[in-house]
């Protein structure tokens, strides 16, 4: 599974390459389609963006001249913008050369916290999870463009929308919790014990010391997110949500070994489920 399931998808589209001839040698041109996860000041009026592309993974490149108000694509270049972009090869960071948009999300997203801080969680948890520079996470990149293009349209619960996308993201990063098994001995659940360093669900025979105990209707919930079955995760009671992210959140930040930063701004009440339990 690629894209988030009923969420929308990422357009396809070639990269290009060409090589233009000068007095001091070739100068390398590349085209890939991204989206903008970070921004920063370089300068007086340069930025270092640093983009989740399709055919590239993460590039971090120089966009001058962009802090500037007559800059052409400077608005271009802003955190869930995905944008379809030049590069110039450069010695140490490529440079931005040309910018075009393709889906303006932030300007969704900024007038609503919720969505805001939830977009802020998958932008983060892509550049954790891209790996080194130039090398390709094209189901990464399809599943944060499909996560930022639903959290841009509302018509779901921002909270499932994050939560799906972890899932799915640590699923191609091979760091899946096992939910329909026992994450040790692999026999079919459902199971009532949830242990993060053993690697999601576990049997009575195998839950080690100090795991947690989910409600069923929790792991039902989560294995509804990572596999898109969006009617039974969005019948989900507000307790088994909520139970549901801290056991994901705990489950990607275990492998990362380390916190995200943006995950306890993201709002966790589901709207018009206050008091429903």
């Amino acid at each position: 599974m690629i894209g988030l399931q009923g969420l929308g998808s990422a357009a396809a589209g070639p990269t290009r390459y060409r090589v233009l001839r000068c007095d001091d040698g070739d100068v390398s041109l590349y085209r890939d389609s991204g989206v903008v996860l970070r921004v920063q000041k370089l300068g007086e009026a340069d930025r270092i963006v640093t983009l989740l592309t399709r055919r590239h993974g993460r590039v971090r490149a120089v966009a001058k001249g962009v802090r500037r108000t007559s800059s052409r694509f400077g608005a271009r270049l802003e955190p869930f913008g995905h944008v379809d972009v030049q590069f110039h090869t450069g010695r140490s960071l490529d440079i931005v050369t040309q910018v075009q948009t393709v889906d303006g999300f932030g300007a969704r997203l900024v007038g609503d916290y919720g969505r805001y801080t939830t977009g802020c969680a998958v932008l983060e948890t892509a550049e954790r999870l891209a790996g080194a520079e130039g090398e390709p996470v094209q189901r990464l990149y399809l599943l944060v463009v499909g996560a930022l293009r639903a959290l841009a349209d509302g018509q779901r619960e921002a909270a499932l929308v994050l939560d799906a996308f972890l899932l799915r993201a640590m699923t191609a990063a091979g760091w899946a919790p096992a939910l329909a098994e026992c994450a040790r001995c692999g026999s079919p659940g459902p199971h009532q014990a949830f242990n993060v360093p053993a690697g999601g669900a576990v049997c009575g025979q195998c839950r080690p010391a100090g795991s947690a105990r989910p409600a069923p209707e929790t792991l039902r919930l989560l294995d509804a997110l990572a596999e898109g079955n969006w009617p039974v995760a969005e019948a989900a009671s507000a307790a088994a949500r909520r139970e549901g992210s801290g056991l994901v959140a705990a489950h990607l930040q275990w492998h990362l070994e380390r916190a995200l930063r943006s995950l306890p701004l993201v709002e966790r009440q589901p709207r018009g489920l206050a008091g429903v339990d």
